[in-house]
């Protein structure tokens, strides 16, 4: 069964999480956003099953423990190599995995990962059962709800079902289709209209399951309303480029948002110790650059902290001493007599 947290705004269980996004959801990012929010989510980015078994598992597996609750996401179509990365990642101590149906990329459908499999949900259901069977934790699947010439909610429903009758109960369904051939990545996250009446239908005819909703949110407003709906959200790239989206979520459980600058004075001993590990400044500061978004001096901020022009961690904290001092001037400003 899933962990749910109690919704005290819908009285109802719900969830927030974060989604896997290849190159952005790092270990550093994710040090980060928990400072914003200890309830929500957070997920790995894809990690494929050779890149396990073969590859550095200390590299594509080592997370902070601040970071939990964290969702392995795994990429992968072998009943076997699911199972056993599975256990790995049990082992490894997360939090739960999660099976790619969803990614629509050219490299992935190659190696017969992501989207392409939701034309087979027997091939699903059998990695499905295979990764439970190997481990406590629980098992989710992240898809679409359609792809090509299998775009109707009759054509997700059959791959929900057939997958949910190996008992797995949490389905995250991005809200558009995906076009194999002809859009990109990133136009198959764009062009595709969102159809969130197909991902609230499937909760109404299968109540007994887990719905989380994915694509195209991004405020706290829009997070309320579908949770009216389904049973969980998740933010993709919206709380990456201000990720203070995370903060304003506590509301959700009652509690008050935390302060930008206080989330920075802990991140800080973060960036310290990556920095005496060898870590390149650039890479970690890249995650932080959303953190003012919509307020002014955001862009002054950002530029301060990109590419080269912060080279130590006295020039990440002279930039927030100057943010700091631009906020206060611009809400105490004041005409003179």
């Amino acid at each position: 069964m899933t962990d749910k947290l109690e919704n005290k705004f819908l009285d109802k269980p719900f969830r927030i999480s974060v989604a896997p996004m290849m190159d952005w959801t790092t270990r550093d990012y994710r040090v980060f956003a928990r400072l914003f929010n200890p309830h929500v989510w957070l997920y790995s980015e894809m990690v494929t099953t050779g890149a396990i078994i073969h590859g550095d598992k200390a590299r594509h597996l080592d997370f902070n423990t601040s970071e939990q609750p964290l969702v392995l996401q795994l990429g992968g179509s072998n009943p076997k190599d699911l199972a056993l990365c599975s256990k790995i990642a049990q082992d490894w101590g997360y939090s739960e995995v999660n099976l790619n149906v969803g990614c629509p990329s050219d490299r992935v459908q190659n190696n017969k990962i992501g989207a392409c499999l939701m034309a087979e949900p027997e091939l699903v259901a059998e990695c499905i059962a295979a990764m439970q069977h190997a481990v406590d934790i629980p098992v989710t699947v992240k898809h679409r709800i359609g792809i090509d010439d299998q775009q109707t909610y009759e054509d997700m429903l059959n791959f929900v079902d057939t997958v949910a009758q190996t008992g797995c109960n949490h389905f995250i369904v991005h809200a558009r289709i995906a076009l194999l051939k002809g859009l990109s990545p990133k136009e198959n996250r764009e062009i595709p209209p969102l159809r969130y009446n197909d991902v609230y239908h499937l909760k109404q005819d299968r109540p007994h399951l887990f719905v989380e909703i994915n694509g195209g949110i991004q405020t706290l407003q829009q997070t309320q309303e579908q949770l009216q709906q389904v049973d969980g959200v998740m933010m993709g790239r919206a709380a990456y480029h201000d990720p203070y989206m995370l903060a304003q979520c506590m509301t959700l459980w009652q509690q008050t948002p935390p302060d930008r600058f206080d989330i920075m004075q802990q991140f800080m001993p973060y960036i310290e110790r990556r920095l005496s590990e060898g870590a390149p400044l650039s890479i970690i500061t890249r995650h932080i650059l959303g953190l003012f978004q919509h307020l002014p001096g955001a862009r002054k901020w950002r530029q301060a902290l990109s590419g080269n022009n912060a080279k130590t961690l006295a020039d990440v904290e002279q930039a927030l001493t100057e943010m700091q001092e631009r906020l206060y001037a611009a809400t105490h400003c004041f005409v003179a007599d």
